[in-house]
C-alpha cells in the first residue's frame, strides 16, 4: 500500500505541476507580463511547484528531513542523474557564460545553503528570509545581464486557450499538488517506518527522484525533437530556485530543525562535491563540451551516492 500511496502521489505532483505551470505562463501572458519576467519569474516557480508543495507539507507536518532532503536530493538527481543521462545520449556544447556566471552562481548559493544548515543544523526565520533576499538578488541579475539570453526561451503554450479552462487548470492543479503532496508524505513517512529507515533516505532518494522526473522527461522529449535547448544553465537554475526559493518559503512559514545529522554531514557534502565536480567536467577530456565520458561519471557518481545509503 506504501509502494501505491508513493506512486500515486507522484502522478498527482507532475500532472498538477504541468497544470500549474501552462495556466501560470498563460495567466501572466494575458496580463501583458513581458516574456523575460514570465520566464524568469513564472515559470521557475511554476515548475519548482513539486518540490515547493512536497517541502512546505512535510515541514508543516513535522518532518523537516524530508522537506529538505527532498532539496538536496533533487539537486544531486538533476545533475548527476538527468544531466548524466542526456549528455550519454547526446553531447552538449557549453556557454562560456556557464564559467562566467552560472557555474560560480550556483557555488555561492550551494556554499550558502551548506554553510547556514551546517552551524547549528537548524533553519531559522531570519536565514529563510535571507535565501529569498538572494534569490531576489539573483533574479535581478539575470534581469540586468542575461536578458537577451532569457529572453530567447521560447515558452511553449497554446495561447488561445479560453480563460475558464486556463482558470479550470490552475485551480485542478493546484488540487493534484495538494493530494499528491500529502499521499506522498503519507506512503513516504509509512514506507520508512515499516522498512526502518529515516525520513530524510526517503527524501533523498524516492521523492527526490520523482520530482525531477519532469526535468528528465522533458529533457528526453528534447533529444527526441532534436531540439539544441538543452543547457546544463538551466539545470543549474532550477537547483538555485531550489535552494533559495523552495526552502526559503519552507523555512519562513515552518523553521526547520534538522534531527538526522547525516542530512548535513553526508548527504550535502555529496550534494556540494557534485556541484565543484562540474567544472573541471566541463573541460576534460573535451573543454566546453559534455559527452558519454562525462554522462558515465555522472551515472557512477549518482549510483554511489544511492549505494551509500542502502
Amino acid at each position: 500500500m506504501e509502494y501505491l500511496a508513493i506512486v500515486l502521489g507522484l502522478i498527482l505532483l507532475i500532472k498538477g505541476g504541468d497544470w500549474v505551470l501552462d495556466s501560470a505562463i498563460l495567466f501572466s501572458l494575458r496580463l501583458n507580463i513581458p516574456k523575460i519576467v514570465v520566464g524568469m519569474t513564472v515559470v521557475s516557480f511554476a515548475t519548482s511547484a513539486p518540490e515547493l508543495i512536497v517541502s512546505i507539507n512535510a515541514a508543516l507536518n513535522g518532518y523537516p528531513d524530508l522537506a529538505v532532503g527532498n532539496i538536496v536530493g533533487s539537486n544531486i538527481a538533476n545533475l548527476a542523474l538527468v544531466l548524466g543521462i542526456v549528455v550519454f545520449i547526446t553531447p552538449i556544447k557549453i556557454d562560456k557564460i556557464f564559467i562566467k556566471y552560472d557555474w560560480p552562481a550556483m557555488i555561492f548559493v550551494t556554499l550558502l545553503f551548506y554553510f547556514l544548515l551546517k552551524s547549528d543544523y537548524t533553519l531559522t526565520l531570519f536565514e529563510s528570509i535571507l535565501f529569498i533576499a538572494v534569490l531576489v538578488a539573483y533574479l535581478i541579475s539575470l534581469f540586468l545581464f542575461q536578458k537577451n539570453r532569457i529572453n530567447d526561451q521560447e515558452i511553449d503554450v497554446d495561447t488561445s486557450m479560453k480563460f475558464l479552462k486556463i482558470f479550470s487548470l490552475l485551480i485542478f492543479g493546484s488540487f493534484f499538488l495538494w493530494l499528491g503532496s500529502e499521499v506522498l508524505i503519507k506512503g513516504a513517512v509509512s514506507l520508512a517506518s515499516k522498512l526502518g529507515i529515516s525520513e530524510r533516505i526517503i527524501g533523498v532518494t524516492i521523492i527526490a527522484f520523482g520530482t525531477s522526473i519532469p526535468e528528465l522527461s522533458t529533457s528526453i522529449v528534447a533529444i527526441i525533437n532534436k531540439e539544441q535547448n538543452i543547457s546544463l544553465g538551466n539545470l543549474i537554475g532550477s537547483n538555485i530556485f531550489d535552494m533559495l526559493g523552495v526552502i526559503g518559503i519552507t523555512g519562513i512559514l515552518s523553521p526547520i530543525v534538522i534531527s538526522d545529522k547525516g542530512l548535513i554531514d553526508s548527504d550535502l557534502i555529496w550534494m556540494v562535491s557534485l556541484a565543484f565536480l562540474i567544472l573541471p567536467l566541463v573541460f576534460f577530456p573535451n573543454k566546453m563540451k559534455l559527452g558519454r565520458a562525462e554522462g558515465i561519471l555522472l551515472l557512477l557518481f549518482y549510483l554511489l551516492f544511492i549505494n551509500k545509503l542502502i
